[in-house]
């Protein structure tokens, strides 16, 4: 008797073993939704990081040349940064 009724619902052990391989993925430690949308979220704000340092960079960089090259843009830096000054010149900080 135990056979036929097993028979007839023979999609039973099918969905039982179905149902435990999705709660395992969804709820083990290793595997959880929750820790991979955690992860999600670190990657995003590494890969804004990453773009952030892309662009202070490539500032730097063209700061660098910019000082390399010299002419106004070198004089242009001394003064704002350094607070130099031609010997005729007074120079103001303002705070």
């Amino acid at each position: 008797m135990f056979s036929l009724w097993l028979h007839r619902r023979s999609q039973l052990p099918l969905i039982a073993v179905g149902s435990l391989v999705v709660m395992l993925l969804l709820f083990n430690d290793d595997t959880s939704v929750a820790l991979n949308m955690e992860y999600e979220r670190q990657v995003n704000a590494l890969k804004l990081e990453i773009r952030e340092c892309r662009d202070s960079a490539a500032y730097f960089r063209s700061r660098r040349l910019a000082i390399e090259r010299g002419g106004a843009d070198l004089e242009h830096i001394a003064r704002e940064q350094y607070h130099m000054q031609r010997p005729t010149e007074d120079v103001f900080i303002l705070k």
